[in-house]
């Protein structure tokens, strides 16, 4: 059997910060498949980045996140 790549515990801790991202995930698929609004160069790349960037951060922040928990567990 594989082994997981965090414990149960910590997936738990770090649900607050998964859930956000599957939504902020999901708008930023729903933008770039069916943009309700025109593609006008420079509006739509900040609007874009608007979902992007705080994506890729919330994703580095929890893995960060959760890293330092295991690693926390470990030493106990």
């Amino acid at each position: 059997m594989a082994t997981p790549i965090f414990e149960r515990e910590t997936w738990l801790d770090i649900s607050v910060n998964i859930i956000p991202l599957f939504i902020i995930g999901f708008f930023v698929a729903l933008f770039a498949v069916a943009s309700p609004w025109a593609i006008e160069g420079l509006v739509s790349t900040v609007g874009f980045a608007l979902l992007v960037v705080p994506l890729v951060l919330l994703a580095i922040l929890t893995y960060i996140a959760a890293d330092l928990l295991e690693s926390a567990e470990a030493e106990e």
